[in-house]
């Protein structure tokens, strides 16, 4: 079986480099990476993950929670999980999804926690590993997240330079910080442009969106656009409008938030903010990793810049 020493001979490098493309690959230059990864190949060496998890008292499992509700967000979580599961397969961690209710089953070395209420936070604070959340939070938490209030000043810019007269916001019915930051940027786009914001919240299904739109058509006047907190509450808007006979997007504009699946499969596709999901799940990973070796030590936050995707829910003056 061949060893470390074997495998920095065939390289003509040192054991400390070879440890330290294994163990911190950002660490070493692309060019000794590939000597190494060569040399590590034809020798057929696989490193001991086990004996060094035991010499280090790690146990290699990181645990993930999901605090929310799946079938509501399943599309959005599976890239998130793409994302930590990506990062820490490079660093041989093996990444286990768990439930609230087995916090405490199994050891690990620490927690990714995302779809935190205020109520889960005393919770959290039992974790006696490093916690990264993923998703905004004030409570001193390190985390990862989207600028949600930049992604939807980007929504509401959009839909004031197409000359949408009647511009409302459809929130998410939480008092969270992620909405508290999404309403801020319509709120404050919408007063420095002179305009009056108008706020609906409800959960976040589409059933309810939508039947808001069935009980209230009366009131929309046409090129109203209606900015979503989410894409689901967005598909719910499209498809009551289009039930009722409303043209989209001649008549009415609808602007969703995630990019994540449903944007796509609506009919017309949805103008979103789209976040950076399968990325933000890497850095989620890579803040806890560089929190583990740094004995706990704060990583502060992360903030991904949104993008704004435009298709058919809105339309495109010719003129803007």
């Amino acid at each position: 079986m061949a060893t470390l020493n074997d495998v920095a001979k065939k390289a003509n490098v040192s054991k400390m480099t070879v440890s330290r493309v294994i163990n911190h690959p950002e660490q070493v230059t692309d060019e000794l990476k590939e000597l190494v990864f060569k040399a590590m190949k034809e020798l057929d060496y696989r490193p001991n993950v086990a004996a060094k998890a035991l010499a280090n008292n790690r146990t290699q499992i990181i645990k993930f929670f999901i605090l929310e509700e799946m079938d509501t967000t399943e599309p959005y979580y599976m890239n998130l999980l793409t994302g930590i599961a990506k990062e820490l397969d490079k660093h041989h961690y093996t990444l286990q999804l768990v439930t609230k209710n087995n916090f405490d089953i199994g050891a690990c070395d620490g927690y990714i926690i995302t779809g935190m209420r205020e109520s889960d936070y005393a919770w959290i604070e039992r974790a006696t590993k490093p916690v990264v959340l993923f998703g905004e939070n004030h409570h001193g938490h390190d985390f990862v997240d989207t600028d949600n209030k930049s992604g939807t000043k980007k929504a509401t810019e959009h839909a004031i330079a197409q000359g949408y007269e009647s511009i409302i916001y459809i929130g998410i019915d939480v008092k969270e910080p992620f909405e508290y930051s999404r309403e801020a940027g319509y709120i404050n786009t919408m007063q420095q442009a002179g305009r009056v914001p108008e706020i609906k919240r409800f959960s976040n299904r589409s059933r309810y969106s939508a039947q808001f739109i069935l009980e209230n058509w009366s009131d929309f006047p046409t090129n109203t656009v209606f900015i979503c907190s989410s894409d689901r509450l967005a598909i719910g808007i499209e498809r009551s409008i289009l039930k009722l006979g409303g043209q989209i997007p001649k008549e009415y504009g609808i602007i969703g938030f995630d990019g994540v699946f449903l944007d796509q499969i609506a009919s017309p596709p949805l103008t979103t903010v789209k976040q950076q999901v399968i990325e933000m799940g890497v850095a989620c990973a890579r803040m806890l990793l560089n929190k583990i070796d740094q004995s706990g030590a704060p990583q502060g936050n992360l903030l991904f810049e949104p993008e704004l995707i435009i298709r058919e829910s809105t339309v495109e003056r010719k003129d803007s």
